[in-house]
């Protein structure tokens, strides 16, 4: 169940990460539609959250400046790399 529900986070994280791309392309393009930028700022806030979410319970997903080192070690370690997860 663990495993599955590390999958479930995960899969969140990557839709909600499409999400925000496709919006920032728009905005480039649209910088003035009021609409896709609410939706853009209430993603990420969701984005953010989710992530959070993920890294107190399985560990950093990013260890280039992103995701805050909460040990007194480097844990990126800790987890799993993707190619171990047995979903």
């Amino acid at each position: 169940m663990d495993a599955r529900n590390q999958a479930l986070m995960l899969r969140q994280i990557q839709q909600l990460s499409f999400v925000a791309v496709e919006l920032q392309l728009y905005l480039d393009t649209h910088p003035e539609d009021q609409q896709a930028l609410a939706l853009f700022n209430a993603n990420h806030t969701e984005l953010i959250q989710a992530v959070r979410q993920y890294e107190q319970v399985y560990g950093p997903l990013l260890s280039y400046g992103y995701s805050p080192n909460m040990q007194n070690y480097w844990s990126w370690v800790d987890s799993p790399w993707p190619w171990e997860i047995k979903y």
